[in-house]
């Protein structure tokens, strides 16, 4: 199957700059690896805008096929596990970044980073969710988890019209939560409020503030932004509320002071959906294929082909890109 020949969606170093374009590739071009799955969906990411735009950060060598999350079906395996014939779908390690990803029809890859599919699910319903479904998740997890429930009062999710954004929205809305969704994207606003935000306020909220603290306006927050936003996000919490950090796209400094924790005593807490353990991943994936599933996020799900891939990451590059976008190799 080595002389198989296949589509991706490939980036090369051109004339000092990257670029881009549609290209034929072999099996045998694929690294090594125990499982072969023919992906029919993809998900898009920041992190594969910024493999795309060149970023050594995330994608040290060219040319390469972004793609950070993948589905499909398994057409060879070396250890058996899993099986051939079987659906699968794979997100985080180092897949996209320096291990050619899911803009590509067939992937490579260990056997340890493939999670059965969940069931009731087919591969476009869980590359809706991808991984921004799966922090989104882990971040509302690690709420519950430090105790958050509904009648402490209001939950704030920062960059909420984003792809992390707007599943927890819906995610914490479903849960009973009073969500301010807070976002730079006043055409989006009608948008959150069906996902099941209460209220919709303009990135302002986050401004910055000379004060070290500020009155408490939010119960707990998910953080999908970083910077200068989340340091001002962290002193509006609530006395022993929390704050899910998982993004980075106002920058990775983080600004602040002690006070909000020591006279507060609120906990920031860090969510990595990339290296965590398999086990880990595999029970969000099930209660998002489960209680708590999306299905307005679901419905309002965007589809691409290959050739739209240009244009969609650099609207991400350039905070235009709104809610989930979903590539179809067959479109």
């Amino acid at each position: 199957m080595n002389n198989t020949q296949f589509k991706a969606w490939r980036v090369e170093e051109v004339d000092g700059g990257y670029e881009g374009s549609e290209q034929t590739l072999a099996i045998s071009d694929l690294p090594s690896g125990d499982v072969l799955i023919r992906v029919s969906h993809s998900s898009l990411n920041y992190k594969d805008a910024m493999s795309a735009s060149g970023n050594k950060g995330v994608s040290r060598s060219f040319p390469h096929t972004p793609g950070i999350d993948a589905a499909g079906e398994v057409v060879e395996s070396a250890t058996g596990d899993p099986a051939i014939g079987t659906q699968v779908l794979v997100t985080g390690y180092d897949l996209g970044m320096n291990t050619d990803g899911g803009f590509g029809e067939y992937i490579r890859v260990p056997s340890d980073w493939c999670i059965p599919m969940p069931a009731g699910w087919s591969a476009e319903t869980s590359m809706i969710y991808g991984t921004a479904g799966l922090t989104a998740g882990l971040c509302v997890q690690k709420l519950l988890a430090m105790g958050a429930q509904p009648e402490q009062g209001r939950v704030a999710v920062s960059g909420a019209s984003g792809a992390v954004g707007s599943v927890a929205v819906e995610l914490l809305a479903n849960l009973g939560f009073e969500v301010v969704a807070i976002s730079g994207k006043a055409d989006q606003a009608e948008h959150l409020k069906a996902l099941g935000a209460a209220d919709v306020v303009g990135r302002d909220a986050l401004d910055h503030d000379k004060k070290p603290v500020l009155k408490p306006a939010f119960a707990n927050a998910v953080d999908t932004v970083g910077g200068s936003p989340l340091a001002e996000l962290l002193k509006q919490i609530q006395p022993g509320g929390s704050v899910s950090c998982c993004g980075l796209a106002a920058g990775p400094k983080l600004d602040t002071t002690v006070l909000p924790f020591i006279l507060r005593g609120i906990n920031l807490l860090g969510v990595d959906s990339v290296e965590i353990p398999r086990n880990e991943k595999e029970a969000v994936w099930k209660k998002l294929a489960g209680d708590w599933k999306c299905p307005k996020t679901e419905a309002s799900v965007k589809k691409i082909g290959r050739a739209d891939l240009d244009s969609a990451l650099k609207a991400f590059l350039k905070g235009e890109s709104a809610g989930k976008i979903v590539l179809d190799h067959a479109i």
